[in-house]
């Protein structure tokens, strides 16, 4: 039995982002400024470059700037997942609007992309496919159909760094716009935090805008500018969505980290469905071409096969009991009391996705995991299910 608790999730933050937050405390700009700045240029080239990057205090925050953005508002409808977290939906609700939830491939748990067109309305008005889990979904076919009816697309790519698709990095895509979360369980941190991509620049500048009061200048302009500055129109009733310097220090910090630590990441999941391949489980799904196809490994997500005669419950609480942290991505949607309710959801109306759901555990997955830690998560699994065959 393992003497500490090994947690599903843990930061990796070296020295170098000790130092530069504490260089950004001393240096009298701590919220919005060159630092965070400095943060959306270099992720914009670390996708790439040729999209503009637009720093915000959380993926909800932007999702939300991207979906106001993109014109929707009250009786619009949006069609994503029921198998993702509750902001993807919650955004929507912010203006208004409505979500149709479409059911998973299980063979991806991404959208069933083949469901999409059936759920079309003359009130739709976005598409926002979710990367579950940094497995990338198939965007050429989702960009085909948002084409045919005229929708815009907005990525919930909140596990996605830094994954590609037929060699193109998600992020590059000719999505309307596509949104990152630096959350402290994220490939990167910034604490909290999140970033908004677009190629289109009148998608940017609304978002801009709307991230700070509906404010027509940055604070930051007008602050340091060396000449009388302080004049400054209220366009529209914004929000305060803006990334402070102290969270950004910390993100270009990570960002030059982020290579190494996909890299991490991917040598712990080949060595978990090595090591788990034999047992009576379903490995998490793949990317179709490893040569062109890259997945960012934000979650490693197991389900457990009808020959166990444990729970998932059960499997959950005895991995508990020799202290390793777990966790299920996600509850889908359907299954929730809000969105059950405003909706009248069936369980009957997603059974990909309810069955998914009653089997699924993600395993502890993160950089600062030793060999010796994957390795007695892998031999405590083997213990438990050698157990409940």
């Amino acid at each position: 039995m393992n003497n500490k608790f090994l947690p599903f999730a843990l930061p990796d933050i070296g020295e170098e982002e000790v130092e530069a937050v504490i260089k950004t405390l001393r240096s009298g700009w701590v919220t919005t400024g060159p630092i965070t700045k400095e943060f959306e240029e270099k992720f914009a080239e670390f996708l790439g470059g040729g999209v503009e990057a637009i720093a915000v205090n959380s993926a909800t925050a932007g999702l939300h700037l991207a979906l106001e953005a993109c014109g929707v508002s009250t009786g619009d409808e949006v069609i994503t997942t029921t198998l993702t977290f509750t902001a993807t939906a919650e955004t929507i609700r912010y203006l208004g609007a409505h979500p149709i939830f479409v059911d998973i491939d299980p063979n991806t748990l991404n959208i069933d992309i083949s469901q999409i067109e059936n759920k079309i309305t003359k009130n739709t008005k976005v598409i926002v496919p979710v990367h579950i889990g940094g497995l990338p979904c198939d965007m050429d076919k989702i960009l085909a159909i948002a084409k045919k009816y005229n929708l815009k697309v907005i990525e919930d790519a909140a596990h996605t760094l830094p994954s590609k698709i037929n060699n193109i990095m998600i992020g590059q895509h000719n999505s309307d716009a596509i949104v990152y979360s630096f959350y402290a369980t994220k490939t990167i941190t910034t604490g909290e935090g999140g970033m908004v991509v677009t190629k289109n620049k009148e998608i940017a500048n609304r978002c801009k805008v709307m991230r700070l009061h509906g404010i027509s200048r940055d604070a930051f302009d007008r602050y340091t500018s060396e000449k009388p500055s302080w004049y400054y129109e209220v366009i529209a009733p914004g929000f305060k969505y803006n990334l402070s310097d102290i969270a950004s220090s910390l993100g270009i910090c990570q960002l030059a980290k982020a290579n190494k630590f996909h890299q991490q990441r991917e040598n712990l999941a080949m060595r978990y469905i090595d090591e788990l391949k034999q047992l009576p489980i379903k490995l998490p799904p793949m990317v179709v071409n490893p040569s062109t196809d890259e997945h960012s490994w934000h979650l490693f997500i197991i389900g457990l096969l009808p020959e166990i005669k444990i729970t998932r419950d059960e499997f959950i609480n005895k991995m508990s009991e020799y202290k390793i942290g777990t966790s299920v991505h996600f509850i889908p949607l359907h299954m929730q009391p809000y969105w059950k309710n405003q909706y009248n959801l069936k369980d009957s109306d997603f059974p990909m996705a309810t069955k998914y759901y009653a089997n699924a555990v993600s395993l502890p997955i993160y950089t600062k995991m030793t060999v010796e830690d994957q390795t007695f998560v892998i031999e405590t699994i083997k213990t438990i299910l050698s157990q409940s065959v």
